[in-house]
Order: structure tokens, then C-alpha cells, then sequence
């Protein structure tokens, strides 16, 4: 897995994420990872003992299926902030979590209480044509362009095969996932089409806005953690085409979050 700190681009432009496999690339903090924290995650009393394997599905959208899910899974309700948790003694599934900062803390918790396998479900647009609204995309790799990555410093990488398993899975229910780097920000309303255009040509593919700090927080907690993102629109062409105000992208949406649920309880 690959995490690279977008201050590697403010120190030259010819400076592009590296493709080497299993490597992290984060710029040192001024303080270091050594120092004890003010406050740290904990489990509350009267906090559940979650599962290993979940899910956190950050999209606002996908929370209107959580009720649903918790009947057909019978899933138990508890607190997590301003999300929602739901979890039996097979999987849970969490959210909405928008934005690296607030996924990060979500996650932070998650993990205190018994998370370990954690799959991240949302949303990311596409910067290229050979991802189109409506596939299904892993990412393998982040460009970080976010705040909260550099505050996880991690030393080294160990295989996570998570995603492998849910690309196969993927692949079983016909929808064949397409793999590579994703471009992790905090700023939509920053995405530039020079951005869109210089990071296409580097090979990334698709941009969300918690990937790179969610992988940072689990490489750091010592967790495995994997994508599952639904291409919602397409920044690559003339137009911006955000087909996630479709209805029917949106059921495609709650399907593709229900299947995931059902897989996770076949998980150990």
C-alpha cells in the first residue's frame, strides 16, 4: 500500500508519486510519534465490543439503509459520535463519516472497540475514462492531499490482502472491480481540472476524500483496512457528469452496501 504526503508536490514539480510497490511515503512531523497524546481512544463503559470485521460507509447517503440492514441482520444500535453504529456478534457496519478529519476519529473508535478488518464503503469520482459512474473501484494506492495522513506516521508496510478478498468477491458477483491509486482530498471545490489533468497522466484514477487517511490511521493502529468505492462522477471530460443525483444510482448504491454486509458475515 502506497501513501503518498501531497508535500511532495510543493517541493518541485517534477516530483510524481513513486509506482514502487509496498512503499509509504510520509513527511516527518516536527514532533515526534513518540510523544505521549493528550487524549487517546478508549472504550467507555457501557460501549458494545464490536465484532473484528465491519464496515464504515462514510456517504450521508447509504445511512438511509443502515435501519433496514439492522432489521435483516439484527443488529444492535449504539453510539459513535454524530454517525451511526449498528453490530451483531458477525459484523457491524458504521457511519456516515464524510471527510478524512471526522472518518479518521470514526475509525479511531471502531478500532478501540474490537475492529480489526475494516472495509471502507463510499463514493469517488473519476479522472480518467477507463473508470466510468457505476463501476466498482479498489484502490491499492493514495496520493494524499489531505491534513490528517501526516499526523500517522507509519515506518513500515506489511501485505494486507483485504483487498485482494474483496476484489475477488467483487468479481464472483459479476462486477469485476477495477484496481489502482486514488488521489485523497479535503478541498472539492479545489479539484481543478490542471489537478485532474497532471494526476491522470501520473496514473491516478479516482479521488475521494477519506482513503489515504483512513489506510494511515489503520497502517499506524496496526488494523487491516480496504476500499470499496461505487464511481459516483466522472471529472475527466468538458462537463463535470455527477450521476450520484440519479435515483437509481443511489439504489445501486444501497444494493452494493447491502451485498457487502452479507459478505461480511462469510469473514473471520
Amino acid at each position: 500500500m502506497q501513501i503518498f504526503s501531497s508535500r511532495l508536490a510543493a517541493a518541485g514539480p517534477d516530483i510524481r508519486p513513486s509506482r514502487r510497490a509496498a512503499e509509504i511515503i510520509i513527511i516527518k512531523s516536527p514532533s515526534p510519534m513518540k510523544e505521549s497524546c493528550v487524549i487517546n481512544p478508549q472504550r467507555l463503559p457501557g460501549e458494545p465490543q464490536l465484532p473484528a470485521t465491519g464496515i464504515l460507509a462514510v456517504n450521508p447517503s447509504d445511512k438511509h439503509s443502515f435501519s433496514h440492514l439492522a432489521q435483516r441482520y439484527d443488529l444492535q444500535r449504539s453510539f459513535l459520535f454524530n454517525a451511526h453504529l449498528y453490530a451483531s456478534d458477525r459484523f457491524f457496519v458504521a457511519g456516515p463519516a464524510v471527510g478524512a478529519p471526522m472518518a479518521a476519529i470514526c475509525l479511531e473508535k471502531l478500532i478501540v472497540l474490537g475492529a480489526s478488518k475494516i472495509v471502507l464503503y463510499g463514493w469517488c469520482g473519476s479522472l480518467t475514462p477507463a473508470l466510468r459512474v457505476g463501476d466498482v473501484f479498489v484502490p491499492t494506492s493514495a496520493f494524499s492531499e489531505e491534513g490528517t495522513s501526516s499526523h500517522y506516521q507509519v515506518k513500515e508496510v506489511v501485505a494486507d490482502v483485504l483487498s485482494d478478498v474483496l476484489a475477488a468477491a467483487l468479481a464472483t458477483w459479476g462486477l469485476e472491480p477495477k484496481k489502482g491509486c486514488i488521489w485523497t482530498t479535503d478541498a472539492v471545490y479545489r479539484e481543478t481540472r490542471e489537478k485532474i489533468k497532471r494526476y491522470s497522466a501520473d496514473g491516478i484514477l479516482a479521488v475521494d476524500m477519506e482513503f489515504a487517511a483512513l489506510q494511515a490511521v489503520a497502517r499506524f493502529r496496526g488494523v487491516s483496512l480496504a476500499a470499496v468505492l461505487l464511481v459516483s462522477d466522472e471529472l475527466y471530460a468538458a462537463e463535470w457528469n455527477p450521476n450520484y443525483r440519479q435515483k437509481n444510482f443511489r439504489a445501486c448504491s444501497h444494493n452494493l452496501l447491502a451485498r457487502l454486509c452479507n459478505f461480511m458475515q462469510t469473514m473471520t
